[in-house]
Order: structure tokens, then C-alpha cells, then sequence
């Protein structure tokens, strides 16, 4: 972890470190095949599309969650969690950490299995309702880099 990111990511008594756990990444990566991503752009240009098409080339269903699109990499866009009408298995997140709280909320509202917190996204609140509604907690880290360690581009 970068020292701009360990400075930033403890925040009172949480440490990020503690859902960078390599064991429960590859085990929310392997079990999953559909993400929801809240906060995804249609413009390449932002970290969260190439992320995206990333994962979707290797075969996972991708869900954008963007009220103001219609459509992005060629899937239906939904305004908000509540509004997928499918299970989803993580919800990947690109959204300032203050809109986390309600995020983590509706995750476990649809039932998510876990929550994903890309990197310079902290948020206790939202950490602490996911994990009492039992979803598994990654934060701080590029579900696209950590896909490519340990399963390979």
C-alpha cells in the first residue's frame, strides 16, 4: 500500500488494510459473475469504463448503475441498486466516500454478497452496514489489478 494511501485510509479506528485480505479477494472475485457498478461513466476516459470492460471481457456480467445513462458497454443502466431486477453478487463502487453510506444500505436491501470500495473510496459508515448486513467488505483496492494478480489478464 502507497503511504498516500495508508495515510488516507485510516480514518478513527479503521484500518483498510483489514478488507485487503488476499484470501477474501480471490474468493469475492472467483464466486461472483455479475458486479453492479454504481458510478459508471460511458466516457473512456474515466477510471471506472476501462475497469468495467475489463471485467465484462473476462466474462463477468457487468450492471451499470447510473441514473442519468440509458445504456453503457452495451448493458441496460439502472438509476439504482433497488432498480436491478436480478441478483447481483458485488457491488463495485465508484462514487465519492460520503454517497457510500446509502450504497451499502441497498446492497444489502438486493441481497448483494459483497461490496467493493475501489481505491480512495473509505467509508466506516458504509463498512460497517455492509458488514452487519453480512456482505464481505473490499476496500481501498482496483478490483481490475486485483482481478489481473490473481487471476491474470
Amino acid at each position: 500500500m502507497s503511504e498516500q494511501s495508508t495515510a488516507g485510509a485510516e480514518q478513527g479506528d479503521l484500518d483498510v488494510r483489514q478488507y485487503q485480505n488476499p484470501q477474501a479477494v480471490r474468493e469475492v472475485l472467483g464466486n461472483a459473475k455479475t458486479i453492479a457498478v454504481v458510478g459508471l461513466s460511458p466516457n473512456p476516459m474515466r477510471p471506472s469504463n476501462p475497469v468495467a470492460q475489463y471485467m465484462q471481457r473476462h466474462g463477468y456480467r457487468i450492471v451499470p448503475v447510473n441514473p442519468n445513462e440509458q445504456e453503457i458497454l452495451g448493458e441496460q443502466c439502472y438509476p439504482s441498486l433497488s432498480d436491478i431486477p436480478f441478483p447481483v453478487d458485488i457491488v463495485d463502487v465508484f462514487r465519492q466516500p460520503e454517497a457510500v453510506l446509502p450504497i451499502a444500505e441497498e446492497a444489502v436491501k438486493i441481497g448483494a454478497k459483497a461490496i467493493w470500495l475501489q481505491l480512495g473510496v473509505i467509508s466506516p459508515q458504509g463498512v460497517a452496514i455492509a458488514e452487519r448486513g453480512g456482505l464481505t467488505v473490499v476496500m481501498d483496492l482496483c478490483i481490475m489489478v486485483e482481478h489481473r494478480r490473481y487471476f491474470g489478464a
